[in-house]
């Protein structure tokens, strides 16, 4: 199988506790399904270090963003803010994320949320890396900030979409990528009617594990390994070969992540 049928995991957070146990023999079982690149999100300052070693220890297989994800702007997202800008200026990342809003924990920092959304979308364009988008219970709010900064230049995924075609069209249009994870296997997910009126070089697969898990893995901890899965549903859902689901989606992933898979 040549390059252009590997996978990619363009949303992971393997440095979660829950992997502790056995994140060597996870990133074994990842690379045999011929999941060959994992997209590695940063949430706050307390997860950098973990994102980093991963960096570190397997290069070329893992790559670190860095952001500050909705559900930790709090009240001393200032100081939070700060450590994510002194990293950028010391680096290069391959995005900016997880970023985005989120109203279903907490809207107590609403106000805040919008305000360290803003100033990512602006640094992705700045430093011309994608961002990540996290849009829970918040998706039209993401949009118009999307559209507001948008000249261009602006690219990203809506991470974890399981949204309506009409949220589909105008995210595409906006200029973002959808990202594609285990929920599509779910029996009550939309993505059997929604994606096959979009079009395969719209979407990238994802897994964001240890969260979300696809069918027959539902209730367990989800990993990279299980991106096939996910591939294999999305060819069922566009009726077309996992082989072509995997040649598309990796070229869509290396157009948004400057080429690196």
């Amino acid at each position: 199988m040549s390059n252009e049928f590997l996978l990619v995991d363009t949303h992971t957070h393997l440095y979660e506790e829950s992997f502790d146990v056995d994140r060597e023999q996870v990133l074994k079982r990842c690379v045999d399904a011929r999941v060959r690149k994992l997209i590695i999100q940063n949430v706050d300052s307390t997860t950098i270090e973990g994102v980093l070693k991963l960096e570190r220890e397997h290069p070329g297989l893992c790559y670190a963003t860095m952001g500050l994800h909705p559900c930790y702007v709090k009240e001393n997202w200032k100081e939070e803010w700060a450590i994510v800008e002194k990293w950028w200026s010391e680096r290069d990342f391959v995005a900016v994320g997880e970023a985005g809003l989120d109203y279903y924990w907490d809207k107590t920092f609403i106000a805040e949320q919008k305000e360290v959304f803003g100033l990512q979308l602006r640094l992705a364009k700045q430093k011309g890396v994608p961002i990540i988008i996290h849009s829970r219970d918040s998706f039209y709010d993401c949009l118009e900030m999307v559209k507001a900064e948008q000249d261009g230049s602006l690219k990203g995924i809506f991470h974890c979409f399981s949204g309506s075609l009409e949220e589909a069209q105008a995210a595409i249009k906006a200029g973002m990528k959808l990202g594609i994870g285990g929920t599509c296997t779910y029996k009550n997910s939309r993505h059997k009617e929604v994606l096959p009126k979009l079009g395969l070089e719209h979407v990238v697969l994802e897994t964001d594990s240890p969260y979300l898990p696809p069918v027959p893995h539902r209730g367990k901890r989800n990993e990279s390994a299980y991106v096939p899965l996910v591939a294999e549903a999305v060819a069922d859902i566009f009726e077309t070969s996992v082989l072509e689901v995997a040649r598309i989606t990796t070229a869509n992933a290396r157009e948004l992540f400057g080429g690196l898979v």
